[in-house]
């Protein structure tokens, strides 16, 4: 396989008119009655989620993103009464993982947003009281660095795990798109069914949509499954604004991947289906992963946004990559490895994992358009256009699609 091209992208090409009233501000009562567009070889058919199990056959293997959304905005009231509202980005001390950090028992600093911040005074620490299993907790928060906007945050006393502290203060991260606040029931409906590990500040919403009752029949039909974790990160949000698309600054996300689910890929014979973007942003660099190692770039688990597009004479098939990580494995004796990824999949970028993708009808213009157009070429244009005309609902809580290579 020769080299993938690094195409010239104008994004006026992927950008299209987004009505207001079509962006789903709340969730469907019940999340498999969403709507499933089904764009397979050109055709297009329309469908309920629930539907999905129809459409998969026995023998494929559903891969999803199991990362759980934290309650990552906190909200502090100055004596002055001005409200501060801290978005939590990324953990920097005393770890950067952050599973890590979630369960620290001692303070704790995160790269983050700022709401207000020309009201946050230098050297004025911020002090709210947190419920938690019927005790209070002093936090607190201080500034370390306005330009990066570090924060430090400390409570007492310190029996309790900072996770805790987030889930009994925070509120949920839901998009800027949606412009309202998050109520009660956005704990539980932004977050999927299976959620396991926190550490998300947005959730891989393509997995809202599934439901005990689809996941028993997807069961029944035979199809396998296996989970990746990417803890999903605000830079999801952010839109283009390079003239030049290769040269937007794709962020980092963490991601986590059992032995098991690589084994699986590895003897996968059948179609692989991603839940999400995601999942395909966690699969896709676990083979660029593979790559690094047999090329001997170091043992590392990190890909750069245009790594793929680097010269190659010859590319390694996906079970070379694969097995390269899992001798890697073996000879460390690690059942888990951990790494980071800005890859960046636009026009042009040959998948290595995946066939098939389930996810939700994404903003104009921005990275998670290109990669539909990555997927299934021109034909994005067909099916945003069909969607819009169905009355599909678009974005975080919207309605759903299965998307296969021709």
């Amino acid at each position: 396989m020769k080299r993938m091209k690094e195409p010239q992208i104008n994004l006026r090409d992927y950008e299209y008119t987004l009505p207001e009233d079509r962006i789903a501000k709340y969730p469907l009562e019940k999340r498999d009655d969403s709507k499933l567009l089904h764009y397979k070889a050109g055709n297009i058919t329309h469908h309920r989620f629930y539907n999905l199990p129809d459409l998969l056959e026995e023998g494929m293997l559903l891969v999803y993103n199991d990362t759980k959304v934290i309650p990552a905005r906190l909200i502090f009231q100055r004596e002055t009464g001005a409200k501060i509202e801290i978005f939590l980005l990324a953990p920097v001390s005393p770890s950067t993982v952050i599973p890590e950090i979630m369960l620290a028992k001692h303070p704790v600093s995160w790269e983050t947003m700022i709401g207000n911040a020309k009201k946050w005074k230098d050297g004025e620490i911020l002090k709210g009281r947190v419920q938690h299993l019927g005790k209070e907790i002093i936090l607190e928060a201080k500034l370390l660095d306005r330009d990066r906007k570090l924060v430090e945050f400390s409570w007492s006393p310190f029996d309790v795990a900072f996770v805790d502290i987030v889930e009994s203060s925070g509120e949920v991260p839901l998009p800027p798109y949606l412009n309202r606040k998050a109520e009660e029931e956005d704990k539980s409906r932004y977050q999927t069914v299976y959620s396991k590990k926190e550490g998300a500040v947005a959730a891989p919403t393509a997995g809202l949509h599934f439901t005990e009752e689809v996941f028993s029949a997807i069961r029944k039909k035979g199809v396998k499954e296996s989970e990746v974790t990417l803890h999903v990160s605000a830079g999801t949000f952010q839109p283009i604004k390079v003239d030049k698309v290769q040269e937007h600054p794709m962020h980092s996300e963490q991601i986590h991947l059992q032995r098991s689910v690589i084994e699986k890929c590895l003897e996968q014979e059948g179609k692989t289906v991603a839940v999400g973007t995601t999942s395909v942003r966690s699969l896709e660099s676990l083979y660029w992963y593979g790559v690094k190692l047999i090329e001997n770039k170091g043992e590392e688990f990190f890909v750069e946004k245009l790594f793929p597009y680097e010269t190659r004479e010859v590319l390694p098939t996906k079970k070379e990559a694969l097995q390269a990580v899992l001798d890697l494995m073996d000879s460390t004796g690690q059942t888990e490895i951990m790494g980071s990824t800005e890859i960046f999949i636009f026009p042009g970028y040959q998948f290595q994992m995946i066939e098939g993708l389930i996810t939700n009808f994404h903003q104009p213009g921005t990275t998670l358009v290109l990669l539909i157009a990555a997927m299934i070429g021109k034909d994005w244009e067909f099916v945003y256009q069909e969607a819009l005309e169905k009355d599909y609902r678009f974005l975080s809580y919207g309605d759903s699609s299965l998307l296969w290579f021709d």
